[in-house]
């Protein structure tokens, strides 16, 4: 009879034999690096205080002009866009890639006064403060599960 191996995963990079380094300098391309990245989007902080909310989102790598900010029906949409060209000259080899992302988070954010919102973006972090309109007063009530 046969003998049965189990599929492993990841079982290029752990063996020792002659195709093994082809494989993971093939796979660890900065191509593949970018395709996998691909539908990743922004990471984002929000934090409560007696007075406002806080969102801190990290937008490596974009500029303040890409970023735009809305506030609208208790809604804040956060949307971003990514236009990267990077260009590498070896001898007679010329390589040209380019990036082009466009990300969009929204957030429900109720008791807003929307003519106080600050917002700053630096070294990659964009801040923004939702000042509250009745500050200190939560609006919470304890649920009886039945």
């Amino acid at each position: 009879m046969f003998e049965m191996i189990p599929f492993r995963k990841n079982n290029l990079s752990g063996r020792d034999d002659f195709f093994a380094p082809s494989f993971k300098n093939f796979f660890d391309d900065d191509f593949f690096t970018a395709m996998t990245n691909i539908n990743e989007s922004f990471k984002v902080d929000l934090k409560e205080t007696d007075g406002n909310y806080l969102v801190e989102a990290d937008l490596p790598g974009i500029k303040k002009e890409a970023i735009d900010i809305d506030y609208s029906n208790n809604y804040l949409i956060i949307s971003a866009k990514r236009d990267d060209c990077m260009e590498e000259t070896k001898e007679n080899y010329v390589r040209r890639e380019r990036h082009y992302g466009e990300f969009k988070r929204s957030f429900y954010v109720d008791n807003v006064d929307e003519n106080k919102i600050d917002a700053s973006f630096k070294d990659g972090v964009l801040r923004i403060v939702l000042p509250k309109m009745t500050k200190g007063q939560d609006r919470k009530r304890k649920i009886v599960i039945h």
